[in-house]
């Protein structure tokens, strides 16, 4: 009998849980967006639409695709196939990837914002973690070739694991930290009058934060390998 099956089931359903906040947080963080917020476009000349793409990347690209990766790994068993254990990471590392560029979008969105409205920039707390999380989830995904996908002796593969599926974790709550103090900074804008808009970001954050918290049990409890 297979003594990891009970973690394996307790996975799968934390990770239905987790795409369920998930989605969640990506339908909040639309219609925040284009209905309170007029909409996203960063070749625009209205500034509000430029920024909505800082928001929009960070979240349904950045965080929300590098939650996707981590799952995707940790849930999707390979069966000690060494070819499908090959394709698994290299999904990983693409999603991975594609977080990095579409963080990188929306950290330029925001300068380009600031640059339109001649603000200072990395002037926040949000900011400084934000670059932070954006500097070291580079060097986790440069880690991460280096160790898993170059050619490497196993026991140092085994040795590295740990340290990159820790780093992971972290950085995934970093990147949520920053989304909630950017949310938090944003709402101080807002005026009393728009109470139900702020209720809205209240919801978005903390759906954020549930996809966050179900992603990480799901790495921790799921056994494939």
């Amino acid at each position: 009998m297979d003594e990891s099956l009970p973690y394996k089931r307790s996975a799968s359903r934390l990770t239905i849980a987790a795409h369920l906040f998930g989605v969640l947080a990506l339908i909040l963080m639309l219609i925040w967006l284009v209905h309170f917020r007029g909409g996203i476009e960063y070749g625009s000349y209205n500034v509000d639409r430029v920024f909505n793409v800082h928001p929009f990347m960070m979240y349904c690209g950045f965080i929300f695709l590098a939650g996707e990766a981590m799952m995707m790994y940790k849930t999707i068993p390979s069966n000690n196939n060494l070819q499908r254990h090959k394709v698994q990471k290299i999904v990983h590392m693409i999603l991975h990837l594609l977080a990095l560029v579409f963080g990188i979008v929306g950290i330029s969105a925001v300068f380009k914002f600031h640059d339109m409205i001649n603000a200072e920039d990395v002037y926040s707390l949000h900011s400084w973690i934000g670059i932070l999380t954006i500097s070291l989830f580079c060097l986790q995904w440069l880690f991460g070739i280096f160790s898993f996908m170059v050619p490497q002796p196993s026991i140092t593969r085994q040795r590295m694991l740990p340290w990159h599926i820790c780093g992971g974790r972290i950085l995934l709550f970093m990147a949520v930290c920053a989304a909630l103090t950017g949310l938090m900074e944003k709402s101080t804008f807002l005026q009393q009058r728009h109470n139900s808009e702020n209720r809205l970001m209240n919801f978005t954050g903390l759906f954020i934060l549930l996809f966050a918290i179900f992603v990480d049990l799901t790495v921790v409890l799921a056994r494939y390998v």
